[in-house]
């Protein structure tokens, strides 16, 4: 009979940021586990809060299906002799199963008719299977360093006080982590500090909630958390940023969770609000509110562990534990104003980038030399990207990046702004590194961006000339990250510059004797960039060959590139598509096996056959059309109208001996073939759309 199971471990507060991630994988290896044992059940659901990891299963089968199992002997033939007699291999087959020759069975199989023995095995209790089942599930946990504690030689992510074992309503008689399995749980730490009797896996959630204390369903738990902040938010006529991570983080911080709003002194307004809002969430985990223009208010609300008799003193205490860390930001912030952005590059000269490059200061020359060059090429003003450039790692040595690494960037901007510099250049302070991931916000200035281009282009040199590119999982100067930022910048604000271009003059500038692979740093740097756009393409639903068909043009202008890739994905998807395609292939084929280049000219007097004249006049009539699509870069529309050629093109092949005996004849065809390939070689290889056989 099926009956619910439940499982709870009791620890020490669990690490708040590996607490979901541990919790999901749990509730993974119990149910993979299950699937293991063959043993059906219901639905699985894991429960999380500080001091526990739960699974419910419901509908757990009571035991294993009872299976039959068949052992195949040997042949009937070479079982028994001409007189119906056993030999010797049918008498040890049945010896070995502990039966006699007659309660052996026949079996007919793909090698003929042998002997079998078929036999029933019983299936497993399921409470006898439970214990290693939760076993192997913790043992599996993503725990990179376990501990010990006491003189118990078992190992956890914390110290485990108690286990909690329920199948229906009795005990599991197993033992998992030194810890014998009971029916009682704890209830929170203040609130409810001793043990309670849990019966039934329906019992658990709300025994823990009343009068245990304890929201334990995760999701749950952060939604009130969520509901909260907000209605504390809206009660001092502001809105609560709530960020997923920290509200993730809080969630794993607390079991019963109670929203509570503090308030710092307006003055501290004066500061940066980044710099306040990194005190408020790095360091108290506390959630930030702003009015209704997005500006910080001088509140921030807390998320405490427990329900207060007198809530005004934990509010206190919070004010007090934040005041002087926001006064740090504010002393650094004054502080920091008192000697400008160029007066810190000095400073630069004591910081390395990297000891075969040079210190930062180094590299922000470098920069200063590149970013008026990108900017003549982009629009934007050469003198402002100079500024930028020479600036742009200045607040890397002030005090209040030394205290908040992520203001980097953003002081900048405030101390550019109260050095007086021009707006673009301030912007470009923070600017210069975005996107900093995946899906973030572009530079929206033109100095910022091409302060963001410079940087990861010089970066990216670099790395590549002194022979130290990313290997495996080892990327110290994220040059992935790099290398996507570039293309995003390039593509989505259709730039159309050169790469190949770009990083030559990157490397330009610095000494020959810096880079070991100066001659070919340009190459192997452009084809890494180049890479990143495979993946790219795959999140967008396009093919590796569609990107690769593209590719094989050689081509260094991302945006370009782009273009080429949508247009050639759009022709894919037409009904004539494959057909051209191996058409191409074929194409590819026969000019490939040829001693020297194909022949270009077509002498219309040799053309004899239809086919080959309608080929001839549907190309001129295709180059006609594409010619000026192309140039203005259309290529969407240029192989729409190619998809035409396709019952051409068939016929041709169908009925035309392109390889004739007659070499002026032969060369003709190829000829012919040449300009046809050349049609959709100006835009992709689309034969490698074919699939290979």
């Amino acid at each position: 009979m099926a009956q619910d199971f439940l499982v709870e471990l009791g620890t020490e507060e669990l690490p708040p940021k590996a607490l979901h991630t541990l919790t999901t994988a749990f509730a993974e290896g119990i149910e993979q586990g299950l699937k293991g044992a063959e043993l059906a059940y219901g639905a699985v659901k894991a429960y999380a809060a500080p001091r526990r990891l739960a699974v419910a299963v419901s509908g757990l089968a009571d035991k294993q299906d009872d299976k039959q199992i068949e052992k195949l002997g040997p042949a009937v033939k070479a079982a028994f002799d001409s007189d119906g007699n056993p030999s010797k291999a049918a008498e040890g087959f049945a010896r070995s199963n502990g039966v006699t020759i007659d309660q052996l069975e026949h079996r007919d199989t793909d090698k003929g008719e042998r002997l079998a023995f078929v036999s029933e095995q019983k299936g497993a209790e399921t409470t006898r299977l439970l214990g290693d089942i939760v076993s192997h599930a913790l043992a599996k946990l993503p725990i990179p360093k376990r501990m010990r504690w006491g003189d118990s030689r078992e190992e956890f992510v914390r110290p485990v006080h108690w286990l909690l074992m329920l199948f229906g309503n009795s005990v599991v008689d197993a033992e998992v982590l030194g810890l014998k399995a009971g029916n009682t749980s704890r209830g929170h730490r203040f609130h409810c500090n001793r043990e309670l009797e849990i019966h039934s896996a329906q019992d658990y959630v709300q025994k823990l909630r009343e009068p245990g204390y304890v929201v334990v369903d995760f999701a749950e738990r952060r939604e009130i958390i969520r509901e909260q902040v907000t209605f504390e938010a809206n009660n001092v006529n502001g809105e609560a940023v709530i960020d997923d991570d920290l509200l993730d983080e809080v969630t794993a911080l607390v079991e019963w969770p109670v929203a509570l709003t503090g308030r710092f002194e307006e003055r501290f307004l004066d500061v940066p609000a980044e710099a306040l809002i990194s005190s408020m969430k790095e360091h108290q985990k506390y959630f930030h509110v702003v009015d209704g223009d997005g500006q910080l208010m001088p509140f921030f609300v807390t998320v405490s562990n427990i329900e207060s008799t007198d809530p005004v003193q934990v509010i206190r205490g919070n004010e007090r534990v934040i005041r002087p860390r926001l006064a740090d930001a504010a002393f650094f912030f004054d502080t920091d104003k008192k000697t400008g952005l160029e007066a810190r590059r000095e400073k630069l000269k004591q910081v390395i980038f990297q000891k075969h490059l040079g210190t930062v200061y180094d590299k922000t020359e470098r920069l200063a030399t590149l970013a008026p060059k990108i900017a003549e090429r982009t629009g934007a003003n050469p003198d402002w990207a100079e500024r930028a450039a020479r600036l742009c790692k200045s607040d890397l040595v002030t005090e209040m990046v030394f205290e908040f690494a992520d203001m980097q960037g953003i002081a900048g901007y405030y101390y550019a702004e109260n050095d007086k510099e021009p707006l673009e250049v301030a912007k470009s302070m923070y600017e210069q590194y975005m996107p900093k991931f995946a899906g973030d916000q572009l530079p929206t200035s033109d100095t910022g961006t091409v302060i963001a281009l410079a940087d990861r282009l010089d970066t990216l040199v670099g790395i590549f000339g002194i022979g130290q590119p990313p290997s495996g999982s080892r990327d110290p100067f994220a040059l992935r990250r790099a290398s996507l930022g570039i293309i995003r910048i390039l593509v989505e604000k259709k730039l159309d510059l050169d790469l190949r271009h770009l990083l030559e003059q990157a490397r330009d500038n610095y000494p020959r004797t810096a880079l070991g692979e100066y001659n070919s740093v340009v190459d192997e740097a452009l084809n890494y960039i180049l890479e990143r756009f495979r993946a790219r393409y795959e999140d967008q639903g396009i093919s590796a060959e569609v990107f690769m068909a593209v590719a094989a043009r050689k081509l260094s202008h991302p945006l370009d590139i782009d273009n080429r890739v949508h247009a050639v994905h759009t022709f894919s998807q037409l009904p004539e598509a494959a057909a051209l395609a191996a058409a191409n292939k074929r194409v590819s084929n026969i000019l490939a096996k040829l001693d020297g280049p194909a022949p270009t000219e077509v002498d219309e007097s040799l053309l004899q056959e239809d086919a080959e004249k309608a080929l001839h006049a549907a190309v001129k009539d295709a180059r006609q059309q594409v010619d000026p699509l192309y140039a203005d870069a259309l290529y969407t529309e240029g192989l729409a109208g190619l998809a035409g050629l396709r019952e051409t093109v068939d016929n041709f092949f169908d009925r035309v001996m392109v390889m004739a005996d007659d070499e002026k004849l032969r060369n003709n065809r190829l000829a012919l073939l040449a300009q046809l390939r050349d049609l959709f070689l100006e835009v992709a290889d689309i034969s490698l759309l074919a699939p290979a056989r």
